[in-house]
């Protein structure tokens, strides 16, 4: 019966999908409208760790997210994600609709050591976690930590000194806790990329051989948060660049080097800088190394950040940043998938001694998928996050999610 079931939703699906793509000028302008509607379902503990934003215990978060993609013959193509949601990250907010993405990319030369160019608002070529980042392809409900994880710096203010860098980071010192409940300025904090950061900008790409690259010049930091990523918020005048190069020996194994530089700070922040200072003068600068492998039924993926964020008032704060993840497919419908995560902080000057600006954290992932069909899947996930001091923040996470294709 479920079988049978199943098997009717699987075609009156193929028939909508159908209807979803348009073909004219003899084939040479193609359109398709795609999609995903996800329900995510969270159970976590007070206050709510990394980039979820609820002071309940329980949040129910759905998202529907529509694909436009438009080619014309193999010179041209355009895109457009649009999304209704309870916002960017899962929160317990109002509904509001939103363009993610859209860009256009043109491929002048059909070869494939030619640049191809990328016009618009549209994901980081830094990483390799970004490439599988949809709720379809990525085997958690969350990104891992260096995505989500909050740290001591906000970008609408710097910070006077290093007590405040302390303070804003939630790190205890001189034997006082001087932080509220750990969710009070979670608006505030950044991490060190915000998950796929779909600033705006221009990118080029292209391959040569077995190496291909991918460069980009973008509005906003890494760390910015999505508020900053739309040329109406933030402009050009104080730009980031970034990059990656990697190198695919054979289709089992992709590496990768990457590498970003660029304010991080707000305009709105030049109030509180060194007088004669500039927003430009303070950067995040990024450099990270990835590692895919593939095998049969099993994957794997890793990704190292080493950052340095240039602090007013401070100094050089730098962290590192890693997560290693595998999923393994038990049978095609089945699969489950780990994660180790960790965040390593450096030191800071302060009362005449080194002290380290943020708590160092691990955290362990498990999810269990399912995919009943073709663009039905569902995913469970639990949660673990440790900091080494005894601080207010988010420890434990327990997650569905069930995910249509269209």
């Amino acid at each position: 019966m479920a079988a049978t079931a199943f098997s009717v939703h699987a075609e009156l699906l193929e028939d909508f999908q159908k209807n979803l793509s348009f073909t004219t000028l003899e084939g040479r302008v193609r359109l398709r409208l795609s999609g995903t509607l996800d329900l995510e379902a969270y159970s976590i503990d007070s206050p709510a760790p990394a980039l979820v934003y609820t002071a309940k215990h329980f949040l129910l978060n759905p998202r529907l997210t529509t694909y436009l993609d438009v080619k014309v013959d193999s010179y041209l193509y355009a895109f457009v994600q649009a999304r209704v949601d309870r916002g960017f990250d899962p929160s317990d907010e109002g509904a509001q609709i939103r363009l993610d993405e859209y860009a256009i990319r043109i491929t002048p030369v059909q070869d494939e050591a030619f640049p191809r160019i990328e016009i618009g608002k549209f994901a980081t070529v830094v990483g390799n976690w970004v490439r599988r980042h949809g709720s379809w392809e990525n085997p958690f409900i969350d990104a891992p930590l260096p995505y989500e994880n909050l740290v001591g710096l906000w970008d609408i203010m710097a910070p006077d000194s290093a007590a405040t860098l302390l303070y804003w980071g939630h790190v205890p010192f001189d034997g006082v806790t001087r932080f509220g409940d750990g969710y009070y300025d979670k608006k505030f904090r950044l991490p060190i990329i915000w998950g796929p950061s779909y600033a705006s900008g221009l990118s080029i790409g292209g391959e040569l051989g077995k190496m291909h690259y991918a460069f980009e010049v973008k509005n906003a930091a890494l760390a910015s948060r999505p508020e900053s990523w739309d040329l109406t918020r933030n402009s050009f005048s104080y730009p980031t660049f970034s990059g990656r190069v990697g190198f695919k020996p054979n289709v089992m194994w992709d590496f990768g080097i990457s590498g970003s530089i660029g304010p991080y700070l707000h305009p709105e922040a030049a109030f509180s800088l060194p007088r004669g200072d500039s927003i430009g003068d303070y950067h995040e600068i990024l450099i990270g190394q990835d590692v895919a492998f593939a095998w049969r039924h099993f994957q794997f993926w890793a990704e190292v950040f080493e950052t340095r964020f240039e602090v007013p008032n401070v100094g050089n704060a730098d962290l590192l940043s890693y997560y290693l993840e595998a999923k393994y497919k038990v049978t095609p419908q089945l699969f489950v998938a780990a994660r180790w995560n960790q965040q390593l902080y450096g030191d800071v000057p302060f009362n005449g001694q080194d002290t380290r600006w943020g708590n160092d954290a691990w955290r362990v992932d498990l999810a269990l998928g399912y995919r009943f069909s073709a663009d039905l899947q569902l995913k469970v996930q639990c949660s673990f996050t440790h900091h080494d001091e005894d601080v207010q923040e988010g420890e434990r996470l327990l997650g569905a999610q069930l995910t249509l294709r269209f």
